[in-house]
């Protein structure tokens, strides 16, 4: 199974070029679509949607990621192993948080050109790259037949959380069509905190720590570690996003109250 997450949209060819170029070299190839809208060149946005998507797929499945505003540089494509399955694309942390949630075991370059098409454009690599790898992957060939061995991936800041003082500093990773505020900050590191104070670009908030967005009273602000496992900020029936300004990117800073 291959999975594809792009900001192609669908508006052009190239989702179609993608899957093309898939069949083609592996006709019985299971393609499954996570979503072609992520935000033009957002790679932190492609990277909490594949993120999300990912630990829902069986075992051994392949997720293609295209969002690659480096396409054509020194940027490296990658093919990163996990415990659980594999990532194919650029290497610029698109694909970091879903591998380190799977545990990766080895990272190779993607350089041997026996799986990639006779002729690489400059400027999609998605197609003449990345499709052919995760095709030849997903037809048996060995992960370390694609290139070297690679121990050094590029790790935006969203990939990581610092601490600070006794705080946790991390981004907001998403802000979803409910407006919730979603950090890259995972349920592990606040686990059995009862209170949060968490400060935003522009306020400050003392919340609790809750299980259900309809634990608090209608537009009240609340906290709670959401569906996919990060801290969330917001409001029961209401957009956190709007009310407190904040956008993909903002600084986040939590200190728990262990009560």
């Amino acid at each position: 199974m291959i999975t594809i997450t792009s900001d192609f949209g669908l508006r052009d060819p190239y989702v179609a070029e993608l899957k093309g170029v898939i069949l083609t070299i592996n006709k019985g190839a299971n393609i499954i679509d996570v979503t072609h809208n992520v935000e033009k060149f957002n790679i932190r946005m492609g990277a909490f949607m594949m993120a999300s998507a990912a630990p829902y797929f069986p075992e051994g499945t392949i997720h293609l990621a295209v969002v690659d505003p480096g396409v054509g540089t020194e940027r490296r494509g990658i093919l990163v192993q996990t415990q659980q399955g594999y990532f194919v694309g650029p290497d610029n942390g698109i694909l970091l948080i879903a591998a380190q949630n799977q545990e990766i075991t080895h990272a190779y370059e993607l350089t041997n050109p026996k799986f990639m098409l006779p002729k690489v454009s400059s400027t999609f690599h998605g197609r003449d790259t990345f499709a052919p790898a995760a095709a030849y992957l997903d037809m048996g060939v060995k992960p370390f037949e694609f290139g070297p061995d690679i121990i050094d991936l590029v790790a935006p800041d969203f990939t990581f959380v610092k601490q600070r003082n006794g705080s946790l500093i991390g981004e907001v990773l998403h802000a979803d069509s409910f407006g919730n505020i979603i950090t890259n900050i995972n349920q592990k590191e606040i686990v059995q905190a009862k209170f949060i104070r968490v400060k935003l670009e522009k306020i400050s908030l003392n919340l609790a720590l809750v299980k259900t967005y309809s634990s608090a009273k209608s537009q009240e602000a609340i906290a709670l570690i959401g569906s996919h496992g990060f801290l969330e900020i917001a409001l029961n029936l209401a957009n956190a996003a709007e009310k407190f300004n904040v956008k993909a990117g903002d600084l986040v800073e939590v200190t728990a109250d262990w009560i």
